[in-house]
């Protein structure tokens, strides 16, 4: 992508910066050590950012464990209202010496975590943008907020859609009145965050589809010929992230289907892009 195109700033990070008179002034490529050195600027500010917004979440560590971690446990969580959902009660049990640690602290890491990766996207793309050309910049610059937006949007749909429903459905399922269903904090800790960092996987379909797009390998008539393997896979994903019925899966199911069908939009974008490109390249 050219990161060797990058320009040597005149004086910041504590360079020297060249003399004003210099015909190379501003124009000097950095070497290998310069871009590992700013590289690791750039990872340290992510890596602060992710910091930061972890010990915002510790002062707010009772309220993410009693709204976020244990909200869908609550018969009353909002969702509930919202599907309609009449649900049922179940009992957390810890059944371990590390469970409600693990859970307590493992929350507010995944929280923090979660909060912070803006912050360390935007620290890799202020190290990559330099050495792009203006057309590549517009490229990526959709990229990185995109892959922020749909890994967002994944994670909420996850927690507030996918986890609710999966919940419920075996919180309520019994072979027998014998048996109680008490969860393990341990395992609920790990399904919810499970199924909502799996969701927010998921969602980054139509970013990959993009990279593939620009790359040439996933083009829009090779997509819609992919189509109905698609449709299985999405099924198939369904299946494995929600509980075992026909209405949790196809829930699933269904924004995997329309993720797919944007991606499809997004390569005919980037196609008609490369198209307009060409022509101009060679006017």
């Amino acid at each position: 992508m050219g990161l060797l195109r990058r320009l040597r700033p005149s004086d910041s990070s504590g360079r020297k910066a060249l003399p004003p008179g210099d015909p190379e002034a501003g124009m000097k490529e950095m070497g290998f050590l310069d871009h590992l050195e700013e590289l690791r600027w750039a990872l340290i500010k992510g890596f602060t950012g992710l910091i930061v917004t972890t010990v915002a979440a510790v002062f707010f560590r009772s309220w993410i464990l009693e709204e976020v971690l244990l909200g869908p446990k609550k018969p009353d969580f909002f969702m509930y209202r919202l599907f309609g959902i009449e649900a049922t009660e179940f009992v957390l049990q810890n059944r371990t010496i590390t469970g409600q640690f693990f859970a307590d602290w493992g929350t507010v890491l995944a929280v923090g975590g979660i909060l912070g990766s803006p912050i360390f996207v935007y620290q890799l793309w202020r190290f990559i943008e330099p050495g792009l050309y203006p057309h590549e910049k517009s490229g990526a610059r959709f990229a990185a907020f995109f892959a922020t937006f749909f890994f967002a949007l994944g994670i909420a749909f996850g927690y507030l859609v996918l986890t609710p429903i999966a919940l419920q459905f075996f919180a309520g399922y019994s072979i027998s009145p014998e048996i109680a269903n008490e969860f393990d904090i341990s395992k609920y800790f790990s399904m919810v965050t499970s199924w909502s960092l799996g969701a927010g996987l998921l969602f980054e379909l139509p970013v990959v589809i993009y990279f593939l797009a620009k790359l040439g390998i996933a083009t829009p008539q090779r997509l819609r010929e992919f189509r109905r393997w698609a449709i299985i896979i999405a099924l198939v994903l369904g299946a494995i992230f929600s509980p075992p019925d026909p209405i949790s899966q196809m829930i699933v199911a269904t924004p995997l289907f329309f993720l797919y069908e944007l991606s499809i939009w997004i390569a005919k974008g980037v196609e008609r892009n490369r198209q307009k490109q060409q022509l101009a390249a060679a006017a």
